[in-house]
């Protein structure tokens, strides 16, 4: 069965609290969605603000065919819904006595009748018609029923079941669906809230009854605990129903799809989140990285490059020798399985005092235990950072690469970012990502160690990578530099 994707992230993500993206965000957000083969994007609320209305308009300009408004059952609604171009109206009234009672002060019958109009203005007006009940599972049955026949019989184009509150179970999600499904022939939504750990339950058990267009964020973003996530509803249809339910969804862009949200949203995705958090595809325990190296699905239900992410093995207590191997070859090393064993044991002993090993510390072990001395290709010659009150802060960068001197300078919004920027600024450089930056201080006092650790990436390598200094600008250059010395 052919499911389509009705993607919120700019609509009831942007309503997240904190979360206020620009108009030029949005559109990146926007093209990231049609590159992912998203289905019908909801752009926003047009009737917002002027500025909401602009941006939904130039969307729509920009994806024609593609682009959902958000409007309450009102007349000016609709027009701020009609003058931004959009492709289908996404109208939406509450239909549970609760908010009948208290926030509508409305009875069934006037909101039966406000429902009819709304529907009725936007077809006279030329438009596709989305209708939700607003609060769906605390709605009474038979006025459920009745509303759905209406706006069934007005041949609106779906009809949307929205959880509001996320007090919906699997179980109420079909019978609510399946009940429809025998009263209506319009083709059915979902639209489920996070707030008791269910969204992707509901949405795939409304999905198992006949739903057809699931209403989804990217990384779950949304009010208070947040939406059904795209990623999960999707790889959910694609595994877990054995192509049963077919998406458009080009899953190997979900990852860089999901840290574009991240990024442009502030809202850092959880390390344990499927499909897209860094532990996703995270392995340490010995036991287990040995399955997963012998074959990945031992230990993974998908492999990380459906979802265009990748697999990383860590290295800490629980490591054993094949893990160690594994990483060593990535690295370029070609040890003894004696020697294996010397740095596996090292590794334990550091993890026991509850220390990260990075890749750099497990170069500089190895190194030690073979008796050698990295030769270090990038080397920092010089440093000065800027920072006068008032003024954007710069930074000058001296670096030897292989025996030659490249100098840079640049600004940043700090004096991190100023230096980070000018060493990126260098030609050799200048496709180097920095995905993560993690700033520790090791001992107390006002003159503490700083230890950072970042992850950077240029486009075909990802490592991870540390610097400590007693100043934090120090810290976060040595911590880059050791990681294009990676790298490299």
């Amino acid at each position: 069965m052919k499911i389509k994707i009705f993607d919120t992230t700019l609509r009831d993500g942007e309503q997240t609290p904190g979360v206020a993206i620009t108009s030029e965000d949005k559109f990146k957000v926007a093209d990231a969605l049609v590159e992912l083969g998203v289905d019908i994007i909801e752009a926003g609320f047009p009737s917002a603000s002027e500025g909401e209305e602009n941006t939904v308009k130039e969307i729509s300009k920009n994806f024609p065919g593609k682009i959902c408004g958000l409007a309450r059952c009102t007349k000016n609604d609709i027009d701020a819904c009609i003058k931004a171009d959009v492709d289908l109206i996404h109208i939406f009234i509450a239909t549970s006595p609760i908010h009948m009672k208290y926030k509508l002060k409305m009875t069934e019958e006037q909101v039966t009748e406000k429902i009819r109009e709304s529907i009725q203005y936007c077809k006279d007006q030329g438009f596709k018609v989305h209708f939700s009940l607003e609060d769906a599972p605390r709605t009474e049955e038979n006025f459920m029923i009745r509303t759905c026949r209406l706006a069934d019989e007005m041949n609106v184009n779906y009809i949307n079941i929205p959880d509001t509150v996320g007090v919906c179970t699997p179980e109420r999600m079909r019978h609510i669906i399946s009940m429809l499904r025998k009263e209506i022939s319009t083709p059915l939504a979902v639209h489920c809230h996070n707030d008791f750990g269910l969204a992707v339950a509901n949405t795939l058990a409304g999905i198992e009854e006949g739903v057809v267009l699931p209403h989804v964020t990217i990384n779950g973003v949304g009010e208070r605990a947040g939406n059904a996530d795209l990623e999960q509803v999707v790889m959910g249809c694609k595994i877990l129903y054995a192509n049963k339910f077919e998406t458009n969804i080009k899953t190997e862009k979900i990852y860089e799809t999901s840290r574009l949200v991240e990024r442009l949203y502030g809202i850092k995705i959880s390390p344990n989140f499927p499909f897209v958090g860094d532990n996703a595809f995270a392995h340490e325990a010995g036991i287990h990285v040995h399955g997963v190296l012998a074959e990945s699905s031992t230990y993974e239900p998908i492999t990380p490059e459906m979802v265009g992410a990748k697999r990383r093995i860590v290295l800490g207590k629980l490591v054993g020798m094949h893990a160690v191997e594994s990483k060593l070859k990535e690295l370029n090393y070609d040890v003894s399985d004696e020697i294996a064993n010397i740095i596996t044991k090292k590794i334990k002993e550091l993890g026991d005092k509850g220390k990260r090993v990075t890749e750099i510390d497990l170069i500089a072990i190895a190194d030690d235990i073979l008796g050698r001395k990295k030769e270090e290709k990038i080397k920092l010659v010089d440093l000065r950072v800027y920072n006068d009150f008032g003024k954007k802060p710069f930074a000058f960068v001296k670096l030897n690469i292989n025996g030659k001197e490249e100098i840079s300078v640049s600004e940043g919004v700090g004096t991190v970012d100023s230096a980070l920027n000018a060493i990126r600024k260098i030609k050799e450089y200048n496709n180097v990502s920095l995905e993560e930056y993690h700033l520790d201080a090791i001992s107390g006092g006002s003159d503490a160690l700083a230890e950072v650790t970042i992850k950077l990436s240029n486009g075909k390598k990802t490592v991870i990578a540390k610097g400590i200094h007693e100043d934090i600008v120090m810290a976060s250059v040595a911590a880059f530099i050791n990681g294009l010395n990676l790298l490299e």
